[in-house]
């Protein structure tokens, strides 16, 4: 269970006036809440970021600032509840973006920190109102073969010697180690998050984000406008994933065959590989189909949309609806139970809590990896391990960084960033969905527009959310109206169109060696998102919703206090009219991602794609062609697009080509 620890960097009166905004969006132990997303924010975000932050809290209490922003000229802790609610909206509402993200970043924290928090005795009476009593499977009787390579503290660097040294043990890394493990191959697979077995997988959802996610959940774009969730630990994603398990379309395969050289990737051999994983994750139909799901199904099928039942990767689940944490029975076919288990029984030595730096090349080869181990007692040591092979698979938001700090330059290294953005609605239904249970997903809607329609490819899934990310995701228009949603969300069905990008990002390093995020919503894909509300508000409709909701600052709401003149339908006319002009610019309409690709893309042309289409990485230096000779990219940054659909086959079926590129050019190849 997370608990409050001494914040090092912010200051008593700006740690009071945090907790003061804390309970203001939310009633309760202000202080508390405030300490622990001071620990948070210190921990996971850039020191940059955490200034910003300090600033913003310190205008809160000046005066003069007050005043020049157009507010009264008093202090925050002056105020009383009505006035501080005012003052916030203010900042939510504002014209001015940063106060917009300063808005938004505070919000969404301290909101998910208030319902994800277990409490300090282990009870939280929000839970309570919310009606939260999750189900839990039993802890597998069988677990995971892995066995991790431990270190213990000391002066001294580590040295390890290996034939492939990989970075990152998520779905590329895993894939890839366990074919050049069972070839013989001697690897080392470091991996920068924890090593948490089924046994230990976390219960409640604050000590689920700061366990098994990126940044302890807080990752985003730099302008907050966009929720990234991203897998850490051993595992990586396949470990919190929702399991879905959906195949590469056959008109994006042609294209990237035909616009970016990936070849092969549109015919038989790809083909091959994308079924042999599904067979390698027992890949099957999703076992139940949930309340949300069945909204889903029963909606597109009203309206004659397209509909299909998920796949995913898992046996014998449940309905404790606690994937996003890890699956405790071992029922998720992720890394642990598949690839990186056979990679360990093949003899790969798997390494937590290793920090990869930089790769180290010489004379245009790679020949190792140059690392950090760092300890709980907060000691670190060097680790150097010496391959005349390294495959980064450290994701697309780590990956970049890693080949930057190894004086890389070619110019596309971070660029092309993909994120998948998703819109959300959610309907609120006459029985109660409880959202959090059952199976993750199991019914999924996809829409694949006709040429010169301007919108994307995307596909509409439902939405297991628990209370903290439902929180964070519904509108705030004051304390009471939030803890009113919160308590009636047992009735509300979430759904999220993930779309096929139009825009692009980027990952950069700040000045203090950080991930930067940076992602523009191209025209094309604030059109996709408003395309894709429209939709799914007929679908929830058709199922019969009796309110609609899409969230944002403001949010849109349909059916909220009964209709005017001309009735539901013509009410609900002019809802699809103010969807389908929704404000997605920068924190105003609700737009998140779990999805992460391109960074490091593959192809043929040497200034655009920085890996050429079997994974190698090539030099990108001016007046130099070629490859680093032994360095290769083994994850979702070899996405030369967004694909619109969830990633986990496509990144593993790559992956095993790159692993075949590893193979063929390695010591016995």
């Amino acid at each position: 269970m997370a608990e409050p620890v001494e914040p090092r960097v912010f200051s008593g009166a700006e740690l009071a006036t945090l907790a003061l905004v804390s309970e203001t969006f939310v009633r309760g132990d202000g202080m508390r809440r405030a300490q622990l997303a001071a620990g948070s924010i210190e921990t996971s975000l850039d020191p940059a970021q955490v200034s910003q932050i300090r600033l913003v809290l310190r205008l809160f209490e000046s005066r003069p600032a007050n005043l020049a922003l157009g507010s009264r000229p008093a202090r925050f802790r002056d105020l009383d509840l009505a006035a501080r609610e005012r003052y916030l909206l203010r900042w939510g509402d504002s014209s001015l973006a940063m106060r917009r993200s300063a808005f938004a970043g505070l919000r969404k924290l301290l909101t998910f920190i208030a319902y994800a928090d277990p409490g300090p005795d282990g009870h939280n009476p929000l839970l309570d109102a919310v009606g939260y009593h999750p189900t839990y499977e039993p802890v597998t009787a069988d677990p995971t073969s892995i066995q991790p390579l431990r270190f213990e503290p000391g002066d001294g660097p580590i040295e390890l010697d290996a034939d492939v040294a990989i970075v990152g043990s998520g779905a590329g890394g895993g894939v890839i180690a366990a074919a050049l493990a069972e070839a013989g191959r001697s690897v080392v697979v470091l991996e920068e998050g924890p090593f948490v077995s089924e046994a230990d997988m976390p219960t409640d959802e604050l000590t689920g984000h700061a366990t098994m996610y990126l940044n302890h959940g807080l990752t985003s774009t730099w302008d907050a406008s966009l929720v990234v969730l991203a897998g850490a630990g051993v595992g990586g994603a396949t470990t919190i994933n929702w399991m879905t398990s959906v195949r590469l379309a056959d008109d994006i395969r042609a294209e990237w065959a035909t616009e970016h050289g990936i070849e092969g990737v549109d015919g038989p051999g790809f083909e091959a590989d994308m079924a042999s994983i599904e067979a390698e994750l027992d890949v099957s139909p999703a076992p139940n189909i949930p309340p949300k799901d069945a909204v889903l199904q029963r909606g597109a099928l009203s309206m004659g949309y397209h509909v299909a039942r998920i796949d995913t990767n898992a046996v014998g689940c449940g309905d404790c609806g606690t994937c996003v944490f890890g699956c405790r029975i071992g029922a998720k076919r992720s890394g642990l139970r598949a690839h990186l288990a056979r990679a360990s029984v093949a003899g790969a030595r798997i390494v937590p809590d290793a920090e990869v730096r930089r790769v180290s090349i010489e004379r245009g080869r790679a020949t190792g990896v140059e690392a950090i181990i760092r300890f709980g007692d907060g000691s670190s040591r060097s680790l150097i391990v010496r391959a005349p092979q390294v495959v980064i698979a450290a994701g697309s938001l780590r990956t970049p960084a890693v080949l930057l700090r190894s004086g890389l330059r070619h110019r596309a290294i971070g660029r092309y960033l993909r994120l998948h953005p998703v819109s959300v609605i959610a309907g609120r239904f006459a029985e109660p969905i409880e959202m959090w249970r059952w199976a993750s997903q199991a019914i999924r809607s996809e829409f694949v527009p006709e040429p010169g329609d301007g919108v994307q490819r995307y596909t509409i899934e439902s939405a297991p959310g628990h209370p903290g990310v439902l929180a964070l995701a519904f509108p705030w228009e004051g304390r009471d109206n939030h803890a009113t949603l919160m308590e009636r969300s047992r009735w509300f069905a979430p759904y999220v169109a993930v779309t096929r990008d139009a825009g692009q990002g980027r990952v950069s390093l700040t000045r203090a060696d950080r991930v930067r995020i940076d992602y523009d919503l191209a025209p094309g894909g604030v059109a996709t998102l408003r395309h894709a509300l429209v939709r799914m508000a007929r679908i929830v409709r058709a199922a019969g919703a009796q309110e609609i909701l899409a969230p944002g600052t403001p949010p849109s709401w349909h059916g909220r206090g009964g209709f005017a003149g001309g009735g539901e339908e013509r009410a609900f006319r002019d809802y699809e009219e103010r969807l389908a002009r929704f404000d997605f610019s920068p924190n105003r309409g609700l737009v998140g991602t779990a999805h992460q690709m391109g960074s490091a893309r593959a192809g043929t042309d040497p200034r655009e794609h920085p890996c050429d289409p079997w994974g190698r990485m090539r030099l990108g230096e001016r007046g130099r062609d070629g490859v680093v000779g032994g360095l290769y990219v083994g994850d979702g940054s070899l996405f030369p697009t967004g694909i619109g659909v969830n990633p986990q086959i496509t990144l593993m079926a790559l992956s095993r080509r790159v692993a075949r590129t590893v193979l063929a050019e390695g010591p016995a190849g």
